[in-house]
């Protein structure tokens, strides 16, 4: 199971960061099947790998939530264009097919786009992704995972070839995850968790407070790795007011708590159980 990094940012795209400045996209693949989490704006360069690697083209996506920062890439998803492509795409809760389908169409309709959803060629399937129901994909087992984010959000558990990649951006760490929400985080060779603040930036130490708003800190995050005995921890969802060398040494104090943190790094390529170039 390789796992890459398209978008790592939060909330807004930013320009001139070497970590990355695109909004959420983590492209998770094996045995020749392909899974898409989010479609912030990193899908765009998803796309633009998946049209080099030539027609037909296939791809199971699962959305966390429906917030901006991680569908308004999607239009600009070229494979979406074309009809030798298809793409099942799974939205967050009971409505979840519906209101995915609604939130990609209403982005594309005047006066925020020029054409719309109907433009895409595509074969397009839409379902539900239901907190604790495992959809299979070809070599995976994807559960859906219901966490604390205002308007509700999905962390996703991803198995395959004897390995589990956790993707849980925007969770709120300190409004305490239940016990049945821990266990599917727990022992993850790798888990990918929100850490968007700082201490001081979350408890309003430094400008107000960011309690309630759905985020996390990188020592919130480095506490879960630990206490779920997570392999490795690439903090995600970084704020767009950060820039490369704070998110570094958030990172380096995570690591005082839990030593195999890393920041998320756009292009970042991995084989769980080693790393991979970018």
């Amino acid at each position: 199971m390789e796992i890459r990094f398209f978008g790592v940012r939060g909330s807004i795209a930013v320009s001139g960061s070497r970590i990355g400045g695109n909004t959420a996209c983590v492209e998770v693949t094996s045995q020749g099947e392909r899974l898409i989490l989010d479609a912030g704006t990193g899908i765009r360069a998803l796309g633009e790998v998946m049209m080099r690697e030539g027609a037909p083209q296939k791809a199971t996506m699962f959305f966390s939530h429906l917030h901006w920062d991680h569908v308004q890439g999607f239009p600009f998803f070229t494979p979406a264009y074309l009809p030798t492509t298809s793409l099942m795409m799974y939205g967050p809760g009971a409505n979840g097919a519906q209101a995915l389908e609604s939130t990609l169409s209403q982005q594309m309709r005047p006066p925020q786009f020029p054409v719309p959803l109907s433009t895409m060629r595509s074969k397009m399937s839409f379902g539900a992704a239901l907190h604790g129901h495992t959809v299979e994909v070809g070599p995976f087992k994807v559960t859906p995972i219901d966490v604390p984010h205002p308007d509700g959000c999905m962390a996703y558990r991803v198995e395959a070839d004897g390995h589990s990649f956790v993707y849980a951006t925007d969770v709120e760490l300190p409004e305490r995850l239940t016990s049945d929400v821990a266990r599917h985080f727990e022992g993850a060779d790798a888990l990918c968790l929100d850490a968007q603040y700082t201490p001081d930036e979350y408890e309003g130490r430094k400008g107000m407070s960011k309690k309630g708003w759905g985020h996390s800190t990188m020592m919130d995050a480095a506490k879960v790795a630990k206490d779920l005995h997570a392999g490795r921890l690439f903090l995600f969802h970084h704020d767009p007011s950060h820039a490369d060398e704070l998110l570094e040494d958030m990172a380096q104090e995570a690591r005082g708590l839990f030593p195999f943190t890393e920041p998320a790094r756009e292009g970042q390529r991995m084989l769980l159980g080693r790393a991979a170039g970018a």
